[in-house]
């Protein structure tokens, strides 16, 4: 049997406070396949964002193994990619500048580098909006910058905390089918952590359910609706049926 791409083993996160240390993740281990797609949910503050960190190699676990393609991961990679709610795009750069700067970064070659953002603003639907500064782009808008810059480089693993979460309803279920679009396009792995049951389902392979805190990994739900999928795949009774089962793991039906 292959190991999975991504290996978590009793991964534990503690912080020190100045009254008690603060458990944040307690024992969670976990596999996740190349290509795949999975979600994070659970309550606030049951350490989704904090696992998300340490995948990324932001935040040292306490305790724990972390494995990446077969070797132990503990420090940020360039094949690692990471999204959060705000699209943290520089104000005095333009789209353009924005989407160039991870691979300006990584000391990538200039001509391939402005190639491909000219492709990656076409894939997020952004053509002719390479010289507007962030100001003039409304938030679904800067929302997609930040998802053109995030593949730029071209990285194995995209690490996604709450994206769309700012957005507006509409905006957000566009985003959610353009991010599926491209995901069918690439076959990235994808890490996504959100509070939206419904977006987790309609998105994801499997849902990964945390308790509150101390973040545990309560179960994990595979989703076997049918690939590619719209929006109409939310009338599918099946749909309902993954939504009710993960609000009940949640403990959110009474």
């Amino acid at each position: 049997m292959t190991a999975s791409l991504i290996e978590g083993r009793n991964v534990s996160k503690v912080y020190a406070t100045a009254t008690a240390p603060l458990v944040a993740l307690s024992d969670v281990s976990f596999g996740i396949e190349e290509g795949e797609f999975v979600s994070l949910v659970g309550p606030s503050g049951c350490g989704k964002s904090t696992l998300l960190s340490i995948l990324g190699g932001l935040e040292e676990r306490t305790d724990g193994t972390l494995v990446l393609d077969g070797k132990h991961h503990d420090a940020p990679r360039a094949d690692i990619g990471m999204m959060f709610q705000t699209s943290v795009l520089f104000p005095w750069r333009t789209v353009r500048e924005n989407v160039l700067l991870p691979g300006i970064i990584l000391g990538l070659e200039r001509k391939q580098q402005e190639a491909r953002c000219a492709e990656l603003l076409s894939m997020v639907g952004l053509d002719g909006f390479g010289e507007r500064y962030p100001s003039e782009l409304s938030g679904g808008m800067r929302q997609r910058v930040g998802l053109a810059r995030l593949l730029a480089h071209d990285p194995r693993v995209l690490l996604m905390d709450e994206p769309f979460g700012a957005l507006d309803e509409f905006t957000r279920e566009t985003m959610n089918i353009e991010l599926l679009r491209i995901w069918e396009r690439t076959r990235k792995t994808v890490i996504f952590v959100t509070h939206n049951i419904g977006e987790a389902v309609f998105l994801s392979d499997r849902v990964f359910v945390m308790t509150p805190r101390p973040g545990r990994l309560e179960g994990i739900v595979e989703i076997d609706l049918p690939r590619p999928r719209r929006t109409d795949v939310m009338r599918d009774p099946r749909y309902a049926e993954l939504v009710f089962e993960i609000r009940g793991m949640l403990g959110v039906d009474h």
